[in-house]
């Protein structure tokens, strides 16, 4: 493998910029694209990572599933991540249209025992635990730093990319092969202009950190918990240094009808949610509120000549199963696979990527069957008084903790889980039909999430 070549952040005056190699240009610097650039400079291949942000920087979604530790525990940073973070093992449920209203599983309840917990953690410092492994790996990063434009060769051999640095400075990059994990960003969907809303399913959300909530006692004090109400669900989410993450995600109507403030707005929501509200009864906010519309969408392809989409980039659906981190480190490991057939064994590179894009849409499409019936009246009664017949609890527990890309033999399980599932629609066909035309009539988009999801 070449040496890496040396940098020419400047050129003379009047002449062009001087164009930059690398064998892999990442963008972004989330936990996909530091785990794909780790992998990979590991392996010896040149890789550049620009990341638009500086980091530690704020970010949402605290809550790792259990099978994002032995992606940790290969990457080399689990270790790291346990003295940051705070045990999680297992969710809450609390719904206010059921008797009891809580309900708790626990990951050690799933089809395989070895993974009973998570880790709640901060993102500022899991995702600089993450950039950090990956220049010790021997990535160049680069920070402060926004991809401008990615300009595709025809024949396939790789792209010049040209980002900006925040004092001002382009420059360019000659890359034989691009992953997009940008996230939100979607920097090639845009591009390419495959990014599309997804149909079936939309909301928004509105969240802060908060000092004071109180918690559950013993090994229940990590667990996340999931609040029901009229217009969708809540996160509550405990942190080792003491605040508690908290969100709404909301159908795009109700973000609609704000009229005030948006901190207000969001104390006023948590306010219609009672079992909430006490839980944060003297609690003080510690973050500004935030919000992000359009919470829901993919991109056409994952990718083509010369590059891949993994995590957000590719595909966002909702965050209630806290899926997001632990599909964004797998797609990073099967991209690192990926790259390295098409760069070092030309002729593999159709089966590697045909394998990559099964690999990349599978966790969506089956987490997703979940997340569009989360608020159906007919799945929260499953939830909330889970049966395991045919394994059905145990199968539903080992997706939650996000072992779908192992030899864990649920899915036999979970069809019949979703069999049991439409025949109780069956059952109630006449709720089911009412469920169905609200979510229908909920999901609807509005100027006011669209504008927010820029």
């Amino acid at each position: 493998m070449d040496a890496p070549l040396p940098r020419s952040d400047t050129a003379p005056a009047g002449a062009a910029p001087a164009l930059r190699e690398c064998d892999v240009l990442v963008v972004g610097g989330g936990p996909a694209g530091s785990t794909v650039a780790a992998l990979l400079a590991r392996q010896g291949w040149r890789v550049t990572l620009i990341e638009k942000a500086r980091h530690p920087r704020f970010h949402i979604g605290e809550s790792l599933l259990p099978a994002n530790l032995p992606l940790l525990d290969k990457l080399g940073v689990l270790g790291e991540v346990q003295g940051l973070g705070m045990e999680k093992w297992g969710a809450e449920f609390i719904s206010p249209w059921h008797e009891p209203s809580s309900q708790t599983v626990r990951f050690a309840e799933a089809w395989d025992k070895s993974m009973p917990y998570a880790y709640q953690v901060r993102r500022s410092e899991f995702d600089e635990v993450l950039l950090r492994n990956a220049q010790r790996k021997g990535a160049e990063v680069i920070e402060g730093c926004r991809v401008r434009d990615v300009a595709f060769r025809p024949d396939g051999s790789g792209a010049e990319v040209e980002a900006r640095h925040d004092d001002g400075r382009t420059e360019h990059w000659n890359a034989r092969f691009v992953v997009d994990a940008s996230g939100r960003d979607t920097v090639l969907g845009k591009k390419f202009g495959t990014k599309r809303r997804n149909p079936r399913h939309n909301s928004s959300a509105v969240y802060a950190h908060f000092t004071g909530a109180r918690r559950h006692e013993g090994q229940a004090e990590g667990n996340i918990t999931i609040f029901w109400f009229e217009h969708g669900w809540f996160w509550f989410i405990p942190l080792a240094d003491g605040c508690t993450s908290i969100g709404a995600v909301v159908w795009p109507y109700y973000l609609q009808s704000r009229g005030k403030p948006l901190d207000q707005f969001f104390l006023d929501t948590i306010a219609l949610c009672p079992a909430l509200a006490a839980r944060l009864e003297g609690a003080t906010l510690a973050s500004e509120v935030e919000a992000t519309g359009n919470f829901s969408y993919s991109c056409d392809q994952t990718h083509g000549p010369g590059y891949l989409m993994i995590g957000d980039a590719y595909a966002f659906i909702d965050p209630v199963f806290s899926s997001g981190v632990m599909l964004a480190m797998h797609g990073g490991f099967v991209a690192a696979d990926t790259v390295t057939a098409c760069l070092r064994e030309p002729a593999r590179a159709a089966q590697a990527l045909r394998r990559f894009d099964k690999e990349v849409r599978r966790g969506p499409r089956e987490f997703s069957w979940f997340i569009y019936r989360v608020t159906n009246p007919i799945m929260r009664d499953m939830l909330m008084t889970p049966s395991n017949v045919f394994r059905v609890k145990e199968a539903l527990l080992s997706m939650l903790a996000g072992d779908i890309f192992g030899r864990t033999p649920i899915w036999g399980s979970l069809r019949a889980l979703k069999a049991i599932y439409y025949l109780l629609s069956l059952a109630g066909l006449r709720r089911s039909w009412q469920a169905m035309r609200r979510r229908r009539a909920n999901i609807q988009p509005n100027e006011t999430t669209d504008a927010l999801a820029g």
